[in-house]
């Protein structure tokens, strides 16, 4: 085992390739993509077209948030009312509940 052990809030981790982390995380940007079409999500109308074609249905219940509902499941997308905001856990949400339709990438 190669690396450095990280002491961080009270967890000890490995990090097996120092420094890498922090140039990913600076350099690189997480993209939605909309893999049947090879799509770049830029924006929540863009989303919401491709997440209604999938049977997603728009909740409209909460002010702060866009909310996403699927009949057939007990699934629900909450993502932060400003695009600005969507962040990487939010597309990996939409990835996990539409596996073959979307994926997430380095930009």
């Amino acid at each position: 085992m190669s690396g450095v052990w990280v002491f961080k809030n009270g967890v000890v981790r490995l990090v097996e390739n120092p420094g890498a982390d922090s140039v990913q995380g600076s350099s690189r940007r997480k993209v939605l993509v909309h893999t049947p079409s090879n799509e770049v999500i830029t924006s929540y109308s863009v989303l919401e077209r491709k997440l209604a074609s999938l049977g997603w249905e728009r909740y409209y219940d909460d002010p702060d948030l866009l909310q996403f509902h699927k009949r057939s499941t007990v699934h629900l997308i909450s993502l932060p009312k400003d695009f600005s905001r969507f962040k990487s856990m939010h597309m990996y949400d939409i990835v996990v509940k539409n596996r073959n339709s979307f994926e997430v990438r380095d930009m």
